[in-house]
């Protein structure tokens, strides 16, 4: 049966990697874990790190624009535009 850890006990052992005061082999036999699994935590912590100080309130304000988004918001008026008109020549045939 596999053990689960939770996502505090994960950090734990990955800032415990992280110290560098033990090696990742003595983390993992304290922790009761796989080497690995240690290994993985600790690289995952250092990818997230940055993503802990970013200014969440920029990306709120900065409104999504792109090229893509504006192609759709015309295909969708052109859709629009083209049911209108099926719907007017259907009335006026008695459908």
């Amino acid at each position: 049966m596999r053990r689960q850890f939770s996502p505090s006990q994960k950090a734990v052992v990955a800032l415990a990697a992280l110290k560098g005061d033990k090696t990742i082999n003595q983390i993992a036999s304290e922790y009761e874990v796989n080497p690995t699994q240690v290994k993985q935590w600790r690289d995952k912590v250092k990818a997230l790190a940055a993503d802990a100080f970013t200014d969440g309130r920029k990306q709120l304000l900065a409104a999504p624009s792109s090229p893509q988004i504006d192609e759709l918001h015309r295909v969708i008026g052109v859709r629009d535009a083209e049911l209108e008109w099926l719907k007017k020549k259907l009335h006026g045939l008695g459908l």
